[in-house]
């Protein structure tokens, strides 16, 4: 007897376990795991190579605008095309994605203005470029805690 109900339930508990694991979880991990991988590889060139002419880094007029035009745009415009080409299943984790998207973007405008400015040796524009990968920052920063929030929420642990 024992015997014929762990047959039936057994089968019963498997399915019922199945039926109730968490979409966010699963779109976490695979966001995570999988769909930012290219592009997390593509914006660490980018702003590396950005990094490395700007701030205390910074040579001269010419080399920041050899390094925006070989190395920053064009691996930070890859860069934006994987992020808008990412698949995401769950509203939550889509509604992250677009905080990323959104100070992506701007600091995409931020590298073509500075490379402007340096054409056109305009201080303003400089101001005006700072000004905004200031705001990318702020939306950088946004999206990272959110998505710790919303991975802590559905047990993701995310490395640093």
């Amino acid at each position: 007897m024992k015997k014929w109900l762990v047959a039936i339930f057994l089968p019963i508990l498997i399915l019922l376990s199945g039926c109730s694991s968490d979409p966010v979880q699963d779109d976490l991990l695979n966001y995570v795991n999988k769909e930012m991988k290219e592009a997390a590889k593509l914006e660490k060139t980018a702003v590396s190579a950005y990094e490395g002419v700007s701030g205390t880094n910074y040579q001269d007029d010419q080399t920041m605008y050899d390094v925006l035009n070989r190395d920053v745009i064009p691996n930070y415009n890859e860069f934006i095309k994987e992020l808008e080409s990412v698949k995401i299943e769950t509203d939550e984790v889509r509604e992250i994605h677009e905080i990323y998207i959104e100070g992506a973007d701007i600091q995409f405008n931020a590298f073509a203005i500075i490379k402007q400015a340096i054409e056109e040796q305009d201080a303003n524009l400089i101001q005006k470029a700072n000004d905004m990968l200031a705001d990318a920052r702020k939306h950088l920063r946004e999206y990272q805690t959110k998505l710790n929030k919303l991975a802590k929420e559905h047990d993701v642990e995310i490395g640093k």
